[in-house]
């Protein structure tokens, strides 16, 4: 068994399959829009792993409450710890949040953490 795809809710679609698709070369399908459920989405594609499934609906626009359930966080892995600190300095430039600069937690990662468009956490390790 495996992880096929993870699916996440955003607001701008657009701007997220750009974020994903310009600093972690995920290669995106053609827009599936389903007009009658104001359902839009795009199946991301990395080099490894599982798909990301992008989805926005007309009426899913908030984020549920409590915030600090659910998934936490999702983890791309560069392949080097250069990489790792390479595409945070250059997301910082492009003015993404930064929650957590490059460093080898307890456990043994090499990981920053960083916001996509929308807020969620994007832990880039090597």
């Amino acid at each position: 068994m495996y992880i096929e795809h993870i699916a996440l809710w955003v607001k701008d679609l657009e701007a997220a399959r750009d974020f994903y698709c310009d600093y972690f070369g995920a290669v995106s399908n053609d827009v599936y829009h389903n007009p009658t459920k104001g359902f839009k989405s795009y199946f991301l594609t990395f080099e490894k792993g599982a798909r990301l499934e992008l989805m926005s609906r007309t009426d899913v626009t908030e984020a549920h409450e409590p915030a600090m359930l659910g998934w936490a966080h999702l983890t791309i892995s560069v392949g080097s710890k250069e990489k790792v600190d390479q595409l945070t300095e250059q997301l910082i430039q492009d003015g993404y949040r930064c929650q957590g600069q490059p460093r080898t937690t307890g456990d043994g990662y090499y990981e920053s953490v960083i916001e996509d468009p929308e807020g969620n956490w994007i832990e880039i390790t090597k």
